[in-house]
């Protein structure tokens, strides 16, 4: 919802204040700026959807300005190309949500380009002054047309924008990434600068604030790249040392580490590590008493729990212990060419495979993952928060020395640990 939605509602705000004529020249030069800095933000951070994105946004209100002269669509070419454009920019925005984020190069741009110019050619026969067979083409009713007298968007793009609307909104909660909430706000600000009419003072602040939005948006991406892992979602080591600026006493320090994670790698690929990193970070987002989790590097993980004690977190350590061990994680079928004899003899390759390589291929197989937990916290005599952290970690190698899948805390007489049950596989 923020920051995008918090832009939205402000631009309506202003613009149903009233107070919009009165800012003619600020909004021009809002305007210009929003978009400029958009693109060269998109092309600093290789974005190549917002750059896309913004490149819509500006040809299609642009459109509209140019075939309606400065009035409102009505009739002939200005209501054709409204129409239009009314139709396909949604449909624009969906694919580009729906695209994957390759960069920005010739290679990944030039196919958006290619059909951005082919609407624009489409929208420029269907606008001839003489009549065209494609003038009426988005102006059919499909119901009623008082029904939709509220709006001059025609009833087929208003049923394109609900539609787009439904897409985007189940994208943005399904990846959560700034982008994707961005392409939500961005359909609801255009949508608004058509019901303004498309050449209006109003509508051109509705396109600006979506221009902002995108601006937003990578600044956001920016943010999280740098102060939130990619692979687990967690927050990065830049935010767990940023985060240790900010402790007081009382905390404590819980270091977590996968058990048997390089034998994992190893054995099943770094694919399959990924996925069992991704399982385990977000079983760590799900910690209680307030602790923060954050990935610092490999498959090592580190809680802080700002204002508790030890003993306050060791039951709480103990339950995300036990969540982390019986979460199933089953292995899928794959093929792991590690696993493959090699040789110029391919006549004894069956023979010489090993019941290793046979169990690789077994896609039903189970893996049971587990975590080591040494745990710290400031004491009278030390409360520096690099030595809480020494400790933390030598708790956490006492636990795998004394078998793993355990909690072990760096105050023997406040020792709490269970031992392994089951098969440990990883």
């Amino acid at each position: 919802m923020l920051p995008g939605g918090i832009l939205l509602a402000g631009a309506v705000v202003f613009v149903q204040s009233g107070l919009l004529r009165n800012f003619s020249a600020t909004l021009n030069f809002f305007y210009y700026t929003a978009f400029a800095a958009g693109f060269l933000l998109a092309w600093r951070f290789h974005s190549s959807r917002v750059f896309s994105a913004l490149l819509l946004m500006l040809l299609a209100q642009r459109a509209i300005e140019f075939f309606s002269q400065g009035h409102a669509p009505h009739l002939g070419p200005s209501l054709a190309a409204f129409e239009a454009i009314a139709f396909l920019v949604p449909l624009d925005l969906v694919l580009l949500a729906a695209s994957a984020e390759r960069g920005l190069s010739l290679s990944t741009t030039a196919p958006r380009f290619l059909v951005l110019l082919v609407e624009s050619v489409f929208v420029a026969i269907i606008c001839r002054p003489a009549p065209s067979a494609g003038a009426n083409l988005f102006h059919g009713a499909l119901v009623n047309r008082t029904w939709s007298s509220w709006t001059p968007v025609p009833q087929i793009s208003l049923l394109v924008f609900l539609a787009a609307l439904i897409f985007l909104c189940i994208r943005a909660f399904s990846r959560p990434k700034p982008v994707a909430s961005g392409f939500v706000w961005v359909l609801l600000a255009f949508f608004l600068s058509l019901n303004a009419g498309g050449v209006s003072l109003d509508a051109r602040a509705y396109v600006a604030s979506a221009a902002m939005i995108l601006v937003v948006s990578v600044v956001e991406t920016s943010y999280a790249m740098a102060y939130h892992d990619e692979l687990t979602g967690l927050p990065s080591r830049r935010a767990f040392n940023e985060a240790t600026f900010r402790l007081e006493v009382p905390y404590t320090v819980a270091a977590v580490d996968i058990d048997h994670f390089k034998s994992v790698n190893d054995t099943y690929g770094h694919e399959t590590g990924d996925e069992v990193l991704c399982m385990v970070g977000a079983r760590l987002a799900r910690v209680t008493a307030g602790g923060q989790p954050f990935r610092v590097g490999g498959e090592e993980f580190t809680i802080l729990f700002p204002g508790k004690t030890a003993h306050e977190v060791m039951d709480d350590l103990e339950m995300l212990r036990a969540l982390i061990e019986q979460t199933p994680f089953r292995l899928r079928g794959r093929s792991e060419r590690r696993s493959i004899p090699r040789g110029p003899d391919r006549r004894t390759a069956a023979k010489k495979k090993s019941p290793k390589s046979k169990s690789l291929s077994n896609s039903s197989a189970d893996l049971t993952v587990t975590v080591s937990i040494g745990v710290a916290e400031p004491t009278a005599s030390v409360n520096n928060f690099e030595a809480v952290l020494k400790f933390a970690d030598e708790a956490l190698y006492r636990a795998k020395r004394a078998g793993r899948n355990r909690v072990e805390v760096a105050d023997r007489q406040r020792k709490r640990s269970r031992k392994k049950t089951g098969e440990n596989i990883a």
